[in-house]
């Protein structure tokens, strides 16, 4: 179970890079276009996946890290 958790934990890390590099093009976007207000509110939606990324990350990481104990 516990190396169930810490793959599951990896992808999730993996999807929260990806945001990462999406939140990123959608700040080059906003300075280069003149698309700018869909490029902010693009990138304030991926903020907050970005942000329930990080916590899920956590919370299984903290859930193997328990169960070890």
């Amino acid at each position: 179970m516990n190396q169930e958790l810490e793959d599951l934990a990896a992808a999730i890390d993996a999807i929260n890079e990806r945001v990462s590099d999406l939140m990123y093009e959608a700040l080059r976007s906003q300075t280069r276009s003149e698309d700018a207000p869909g490029a902010k509110e693009l990138e304030r939606q991926l903020a907050k996946v970005r942000r329930a990324l990080t916590k899920a990350e956590s919370t299984l990481r903290g859930v193997e890290t328990s169960e070890n104990d």
